[in-house]
């Protein structure tokens, strides 16, 4: 997106007690009314982001609680570390009918399914949210998932030529059926043209299907497709198939240098550079006050015990962390599983960060930058940012629940539909109509 264009909005949940700030369970200003296990905290959030016009609400999803960190799981349960997280894919359907407009998406990990099941689940949800539904493709990089589905971890690699089959596999069970494959044709008696309607007889190193899909095509003809991988594989992937990107990068010099590899890759596959948003992850503080708002941010900071962000950071990692000490500087360790994290050791200034330093704000925001300030100060460091890096705008995570999103919704949003930075309306109707308003 050219600089000084509008922003797109989305807000990142899970169907968790904690989000990026694994201070949010215990924050004074959670709301302990509401319960996360219940479906309408989620419906509340939804209809909140949808008065604010937000692109989709976003859950991210995992299917293990970590033992990484230290080889036992006392961590992860004891910090909420990611754990526990309930599906949160059977949600999108009641999304879909308590909201008119916004985009409803989910994390489904293509690791351990078949992909016709994944087709007809996706198809099937596209139907019962009007083609609003998403779709965040991941391929599972943590040894405890593996082993929950009791299986080998993969080497990456492996496991996107895998992906990149089970993509196409999906594809064409979607695209067995034409779009005027169903005739209703009451007086002659045919539901269905079966000339339209054909098996996809796919057979390939890693899956066979016969097909066709038992499932009619969908308002999009699958779910819009999601994507937040950060090696070169997960990028080539982002690249090839994804609809809109989410990134983590807390300098805006990085996401602008990931931002121009995402679109080189889309480029080599003959895609033009519209074709997917990518979005940075954001931590919004808001207070009265620049003073009040930096309370507000070191309240929170301070809930996050470095241990619990050696926890979480052992789990995105799939290293245990135990063995290195505290003060050691992230960017001269060797080991080849920090590298795809490495835009993540620095502080805003580029000073290198010790262990101690990086494991406490990836408890906080998992590197999330943090926009800390009263409202119109928000809003200038996201037009800043945003200016800066180039993408197309934020996925936003909340602090605490659900006032966080609440307060961004009411206080924000108002400031960057009048500076011209933020729709005023929706236009589109399918979540991918959604991701290419422009204004």
């Amino acid at each position: 997106m050219a600089r000084g264009g509008k922003m797109h909005l989305a807000q990142f949940l899970t169907h968790g007690p904690t989000y990026h700030s694994l201070a949010m369970w215990r924050h004074p200003k959670t709301d302990p009314s509401w319960d996360w296990a219940r479906p309408g905290l989620y419906e509340h959030i939804a209809r909140t982001c949808e008065r604010g016009l937000f692109d989709m609400v976003f859950f991210a999803d995992l299917n293990y609680i970590s033992d990484t960190y230290q080889g036992s799981l006392e961590p992860a349960l004891r910090y909420a570390v990611q754990a526990p997280e309930h599906d949160p894919v059977p949600l999108l359907g009641w999304l879909g009918a308590v909201t008119e407009r916004i985009g409803v998406a989910a994390t489904f990990s293509v690791s351990n399914q078949h992909p016709f099941y994944a087709a007809r689940l996706w198809a099937t949800l596209d139907h019962m949210t009007s083609g609003r539904v998403g779709w965040n493709v991941v391929t599972s990089i943590n040894s405890n998932q593996a082993a929950n589905y009791g299986v080998e971890r993969e080497a990456t690699e492996r496991r996107y030529e895998r992906a990149h089959e089970y993509m196409q596999v999906c594809r064409k069970l979607w695209n067995s059926w034409d779009e005027d494959a169903v005739l209703l044709d009451r007086e002659g008696a045919r539901f269905a043209d079966a000339s339209k309607v054909r098996r996809i007889e796919h057979e390939g190193e890693f899956f066979r299907s016969r097909g066709p899909l038992n499932v009619v095509r969908s308002p999009q003809n699958g779910p819009a497709i999601l994507q937040a991988g950060t090696s070169p594989g997960g990028r080539d992937f982002a690249a090839r198939y994804a609809d809109a990107v989410f990134a983590i990068q807390p300098r805006a010099e990085d996401a602008g240098a990931y931002l121009s590899d995402i679109k080189e890759r889309m480029a080599s596959f003959g895609r033009p550079p519209e074709a997917c948003r990518i979005l940075f992850g954001m931590q919004p503080i808001l207070g009265e006050t620049e003073a009040h708002a930096r309370e507000k941010q070191e309240e929170h900071n301070e809930l996050v015990p470095v241990e619990g962000g050696k926890a979480i950071l052992s789990a995105h990692l799939n290293m245990d962390l135990a063995g290195i000490g505290d003060d050691d500087i992230m960017l001269e360790r060797p080991e080849p599983e920090l590298v795809r994290m490495r835009t993540r050791f620095r502080k805003k200034d580029g000073t290198p960060m010790t262990l101690a330093e990086v494991a406490r704000r990836h408890g906080q925001s998992v590197s999330l930058p943090q926009f800390v300030g009263t409202p119109e100060s928000v809003a200038d460091q996201m037009e800043a940012f945003f200016d800066r890096a180039g993408g197309d705008g934020f996925m936003l995570s909340s602090i605490y629940s659900p006032g966080a999103i609440e307060e961004f919704v009411d206080q924000v949003v108002p400031i960057l539909q009048r500076r011209g930075r933020f729709r005023t309306e929706y236009k589109g109707r399918t979540q991918r109509e959604l991701l290419a308003q422009e204004d």
